[in-house]
C-alpha cells in the first residue's frame, strides 16, 4: 500500500522486533502473577491499536489538533484533577482510571498535550525584546507547573520529569539570550544543592516543607545503593546468571514482582539470554538515530520541536529504565517503551510516532 511505503523501515523494523520481544516476555509474565495471565493478549491488542493509530493518523489533517492545542491541554489537566478523586490506587499512588477492567493513565495523555501545545506556541512566538522573553518563559513555566503539581499529588515522579524535558526542549528552541540559560542552570544547581544540604543536615525542616511522603520517596532515591531491595537484587542476579542464549516458556530464573513493567529489561535477559539485551539496545539505538535524522533534515519548526520533545522523553526512558535494571540508577516507575506491559503508555508512544509521521508529509 502507498501509505505503508511512506513509512521508513529504519523505524518500523526495530519497533516490530521490540514488540515481538515484548510479546514473548508477556507469555512468561503469567509465571510472575495471576494478574498477568492475559498480558500477552492485552499487549497484542495494544500493539495492534498502536499501528492502527499510525495508519489512521496518516489520513487525518492534524493542523486542527495543533490549532486547538490549548483546549487539549486543559482537558488533560482536568483528567489529572479527576484522577485524584476518582482514580484507582496502586502501590501507594492514585494515577489511573479503571474503566471496565482497563486502566488509563491521564499523565501519559498530558505528555502529548503539553508537547503539542509548546510546539504550537514556539512556532507562533516572535521574540523582539527582553519583555517578550520574560512573557513567553513565564507562560511555559506556568503551563508546566500546573500538571506537575497535580501529578506530584498522585504521586508520579516519572511524569514530572517528562514534563520538564518538554519544557527544556521548548526553551532551547526559543533561542534566548545566553544569560537566560546561565541563570536557569545556576538556579537549578542552587535549588538541588539546597535540597541535599537540608536532607543531610536539616531533615526535620525538610519534612515540614515537603511533607513526609515525598521525603521518604527522596530518601529511597538517595539511598538506593545502600539498600537495593529484593527486586533489584533479583534483577541483578537474573542478568548475572543468564547465559548468552536462553529460550524458555515454562520457567523464570528468579521472581521479580514488577518484571513485566519496570524490570522488563532484566526479565527479557532472564527469559532469552544476554543476546536479547543487546538486541533491545541496538533497536533503541536505530530508533533514536531515525528521529535524530528526522530533526536534522526537516525545515518545519513545529516538527523539529515536537520530535525533539518525544526524542528527549524516549531517551530518558531508555537510559533510566536500563540503568535502573542494572542497579546504576534509583528505582522509579519508568517503563521501557514498546517493551513494558501497559496500554496507555504504549498507545501514547504510537500516537507520538503517528503525529511525527503525519507532520513529515
Amino acid at each position: 500500500m502507498k501509505t505503508i511505503k511512506k513509512y521508513n523501515l529504519f523505524l518500523f523494523i526495530p519497533l516490530l522486533i521490540l514488540n515481538v520481544i515484548s510479546l514473548f516476555n508477556m507469555v512468561n509474565s503469567r509465571l510472575i502473577n495471576a494478574v498477568y495471565n492475559y498480558a500477552f493478549y492485552k499487549q497484542l491488542i495494544w500493539f495492534f491499536l498502536g499501528y492502527l493509530i499510525i495508519f489512521v493518523s496518516s489520513k487525518i489533517n492534524f493542523k486542527k489538533v495543533f490549532k486547538y492545542s490549548f483546549y487539549f491541554y486543559l482537558f488533560s489537566c482536568l483528567l489529572l484533577v479527576l484522577v485524584l478523586f476518582l482514580g484507582s490506587s496502586a502501590n501507594g499512588a492514585k494515577c489511573w482510571f479503571n474503566i471496565f477492567g482497563l486502566s488509563f493513565q491521564p499523565s501519559e495523555l498530558t505528555k502529548l498535550s503539553l508537547a503539542i501545545l509548546f510546539a504550537q506556541m514556539i512556532k507562533n512566538t516572535h521574540i523582539k525584546s527582553f519583555k517578550d522573553e520574560v512573557i513567553i518563559l513565564l507562560k511555559l513555566i506556568i503551563l508546566t507547573a500546573i500538571p506537575s503539581v497535580l501529578v506530584f499529588l498522585e504521586p508520579d515522579t516519572g511524569a514530572i520529569i517528562n514534563f520538564l524535558i518538554i519544557l527544556f526542549v521548548a526553551i532551547l528552541f526559543l533561542h534566548l539570550n545566553k544569560w537566560w540559560y546561565i541563570t536557569f542552570t545556576t538556579l537549578a544547581l542552587i535549588f538541588l544543592g539546597s535540597i541535599f544540604i537540608m536532607y543531610f543536615y536539616f531533615q526535620d525542616t525538610l519534612i515540614k516543607i515537603i511533607g513526609p511522603s515525598f521525603f521518604y520517596r527522596m530518601d529511597r532515591l538517595i539511598n538506593f545503593t545502600n539498600g537495593s531491595g529484593y527486586q533489584l537484587e533479583n534483577a541483578l542476579i537474573t542478568i548475572g546468571s543468564s547465559s548468552l542464549f536462553r529460550f524458555n516458556f515454562k520457567s523464570i530464573l528468579l521472581y521479580i514482582p514488577e518484571a513485566p513493567t519496570d524490570f522488563i529489561f532484566a526479565f527479557s535477559i532472564g527469559n532469552y539470554g544476554l543476546i536479547s539485551g543487546g538486541i533491545i539496545i541496538l533497536c533503541f539505538f536505530l530508533i533514536d538515530i531515525y528521529f535524530i535524522n528526522k530533526i536534522s533534515k526537516t525545515n518545519k519548526i513545529i516538527l523539529k520541536i515536537f520530535t525533539s520533545s518525544y526524542l528527549g522523553m524516549l531517551l530518558f526512558h531508555q537510559i533510566y529504565n536500563i540503568g535502573m535494571n542494572l542497579g546504576l540508577l534509583p528505582i522509579m516507575g519508568i517503563p521501557l517503551p514498546f517493551l513494558s506491559y501497559g496500554g496507555t503508555n504504549t498507545l501514547i508512544n504510537y500516537l507520538f510516532i503517528g503525529l511525527i509521521l503525519n507532520l513529515s508529509q
